[in-house]
């Protein structure tokens, strides 16, 4: 008997401290590593290279085929002017086409007491091109021909650069060497030690903004023949997000 409790106050033994291990580990808090994250912005200016414009001949008639003709006739000096003036196959666009008819409205003493049935009294057609000019000094000029080849509908010039990605690159890089910048200075202001970069996310890369021509300056087109133009400075940005590991 006294052999058989001797073996049960043994085993207890042996049992104990590993149970006491066990609730300890399970205890202990998840370590955590601790991280550092800024984002960085850069931006680069540039002058533009090209001007992209879309300009069209709106035509009315009391007949669909003789709007087309005066459109037809219209449209085509102006694209062949434009290939004299040097402008390839590559940079002329067509960019819509319509036929609207025009129906007739009521007369200003109509009372409403008889109906009234639209009729057709004429038709609009409209063909627009978009056109890429990449000699800036020639969009006034350009602007001026085509007006006076029968161009009443123009909207732009919006500004931009043949190639981008090289000054995308550059705000890219600008961007990263600002986030470089701020982690150094966030970790030497809280008395902590970079470690390696744990991640970097690109926010956004964002394209030029085209520089518009205003409602007053398309008016100045149309009268004008020696069009004011200034392409002025296209703004490229990118933001990024960098991540470090940290320690004391």
């Amino acid at each position: 008997m006294q052999t058989r409790l001797s073996a049960l106050f043994l085993a207890a033994a042996l049992v104990l401290p590993f149970a006491g291990t066990a609730a300890l580990a399970q205890a202990a808090p998840e370590s955590r590593e601790r991280l550092l994250s800024v984002t960085g912005e850069g931006v680069v200016r540039a002058r533009p290279d090209m001007a992209v414009i879309t300009l069209g001949v709106v035509s009315e008639a009391k007949n669909a085929g003789e709007a087309l003709s005066a459109n037809n006739a219209s449209m085509t000096g102006i694209l062949e002017a434009l290939r004299a003036e040097g402008l390839e196959s590559r940079d002329l666009q067509t960019s819509g086409f319509s036929v609207e008819p025009l129906y007739s409205q009521p007369p200003r003493d109509y009372d409403g007491s008889t109906p009234f049935t639209p009729r057709i009294v004429a038709y609009r057609i409209s063909n627009n091109i978009t056109l890429r000019i990449r000699e800036l000094a020639r969009v006034g000029e350009i602007l001026d021909q085509v007006v006076t080849l029968g161009a009443n509908s123009i909207s732009g010039p919006s500004f931009t650069v043949a190639d981008p990605t090289p000054l995308e690159d550059q705000a890219r890089r600008a961007a990263l060497r600002d986030a470089l910048r701020k982690g150094t200075l966030y970790a030497e202001a809280a008395s902590q030690t970079l470690g390696s970069i744990f991640r970097i996310d690109e926010a956004f890369a964002r394209p030029p903004q085209p520089y518009q021509m205003g409602a007053a300056m398309r008016m100045e087109a149309a009268a004008d023949s020696a069009v004011p133009i200034e392409g002025g400075e296209l703004t490229f940005e990118a933001q990024v997000s960098v991540s470090w590991s940290l320690s004391d």
